[in-house]
Parts: C-alpha cells; sequence; structure tokens
C-alpha cells in the first residue's frame, strides 16, 4: 500500500526529465571513455560514400533516373547518413543485455528510477551518437565536392530524419532484448531487418531505376521515408508538403514504438 504512491511519485514529468538526463549521462560517461566506437561506426560509411559516390557517379545519366541534378554524391550522401543511423540503432539493444548481464537492469528497475525514462535515456544516447555521426558524414560528402542547394536548412531536416529513424530502431532493438535476453537473437533480428530496409528504399539507387514493386514496398518503409524528407529537403527548391509528411511518419512511428519498448520492461519485470 505504501510504495504506490512512491512509484506515482516519480512519474511526474520534471521526474522523468530529470531521471532521463541522468541515465543518459550516464551513457554518455561510457561514450566518452570509450569514444573508439563511434569512430569505428564511421569507417564503412565512409567507405560507401567516397567508393560508391566514385563508382557509381554515371550512373545519374541513365534513362529514368530523376535525381540527376547536383550528381551521384548528393543523392547518395542522405542515403548513407539514414543507413547508418539504421544500423547502429539496431545494436542499441546491446546496452540493456549488457545491464541484464551485470545485474545493473534489475537493480534500476527495483530503484524509484522511471520506466520511461529508462527508455528515453538509451533513445537520447543513441540520438546523439547518430547527430555526430551525421554531421561527420555530410562534412566529408562537402569536402568530396558534394553540393546541397538546401543549404542548412537541408542538413538540419536530415539530421532530424536520421534521429527519428533511429528512435524508432533504437526502441525495436530495445524491446526485442528486453523480451528475449539473448545476444543472439538480437543480432539476428538485426541482420534480417537492416539490409532489405536498405534495399528497398532509395538510399543507394533511385527508385525510377527498380521493378515498381519496390516502389509500392519503399512506401511503408521508414527507412524510405527518412531518406525521401532529407533528400528533398537538399534539393535548391524544396516541397515542404512533402518534408514534412515523410518527417510527420518517422515521427508517429518513433511514438508507438517508444510506447512498446515502455510495455516490454513489464514483460521483462514480470517473467523476472
Amino acid at each position: 500500500m505504501t510504495t504506490a504512491p512512491a512509484r506515482l511519485a516519480t512519474s511526474t514529468p520534471l521526474t522523468v526529465i530529470t531521471h532521463s538526463a541522468l541515465l543518459t549521462g550516464r551513457l554518455l560517461r561510457g561514450l566518452k571513455r570509450m569514444p573508439t566506437f563511434l569512430v569505428i561506426g564511421l569507417v564503412q560509411p565512409v567507405i560507401w560514400l567516397l567508393l560508391f559516390g566514385q563508382l557509381f557517379r554515371s550512373v545519374v545519366n541513365l534513362p529514368g533516373f530523376t535525381h540527376a541534378d547536383g550528381g551521384f554524391l548528393q543523392f547518395l550522401t542522405p542515403g548513407v547518413v539514414m543507413t547508418t543511423a539504421l544500423l547502429a540503432s539496431t545494436w542499441s539493444g546491446t546496452t540493456y543485455l549488457q545491464d541484464i548481464d551485470r545485474g545493473v537492469m534489475d537493480r534500476m528497475l527495483t530503484s524509484p528510477a522511471s520506466r520511461a525514462a529508462m527508455v528515453i535515456a538509451t533513445l537520447s544516447y543513441q540520438a546523439i551518437q547518430t547527430l555526430i555521426q551525421s554531421l561527420v558524414i555530410v562534412a566529408i560528402a562537402l569536402i568530396a565536392s558534394a553540393r546541397f542547394p538546401g543549404g542548412v536548412a537541408g542538413v538540419a531536416v536530415t539530421l532530424l530524419a536520421a534521429s527519428l529513424l533511429t528512435l524508432i530502431f533504437s526502441a525495436l532493438s530495445d524491446a526485442v532484448a528486453l523480451l528475449t535476453r539473448q545476444q543472439a537473437t538480437l543480432i539476428a533480428i538485426s541482420q534480417f531487418t537492416t539490409l532489405p530496409l536498405m534495399f528497398l528504399s532509395s538510399a543507394v539507387m533511385d527508385l525510377g531505376l527498380a521493378p515498381a514493386w519496390v516502389g509500392r514496398v519503399a512506401d511503408y518503409n521508414p527507412m524510405q521515408w527518412a531518406v525521401t524528407a532529407s533528400r528533398e529537403a537538399m534539393l535548391d527548391h524544396i516541397d515542404w508538403s512533402t518534408v514534412w509528411v515523410h518527417l510527420g511518419l518517422l515521427a508517429a512511428a518513433a511514438v508507438v514504438m517508444g510506447l512498446v519498448s515502455t510495455r516490454a520492461f513489464r514483460v521483462y519485470q514480470k517473467s523476472s
């Protein structure tokens, strides 16, 4: 009878914000001690950007390629940013698995820490990593002669889209980790989802050159929503209605997956 009011007291907005900041700081301190993981996560995207950007630069001359203005590097950059966000976010659940193995998770669940704050902290941590990596990728693309007529607004939309995409798949990864508690299962699901989502979008190739069914599937792909919002915002003449529609879809999906991840805590507690 005495624990219920205490539990409710920890659910106030101010408490959730405070707990979220403290738990996010805990994760960021770990990143500060081991920044290697952040750097390693950039190796593959930079290779894609510089290697694919040169190997396939003539692809923009093919009939049916609808984003030829600005060259292939300008077309490819949003895809590389979103692919990096997707690949990194699907490993988010590893943090939970490490906490479970070390007993940290059980101690946090028996503490006054807000469950929502625990979800928000991991999502914020992943989003911060995504923002840093995305800025580096855009900077490298600019150095490699890419030009983005959308300017600062286009880059801002790209960062927002990448962050929302990160929230969606980080929350999914966290939920899988809590429900299965198995690293092998998390790896299998990550491998099963990332490559299909990447190639069933215009991340690396214009859908005008793909079969019609790929384009229909891409309409329901969060990866495609993020790439579309970013790529449109990078253009000289921006169709803001397209940008806001796709950002809205990403935001709605992020809210849904955040709720799923929060519910997974209750399932974990009942089964532990």
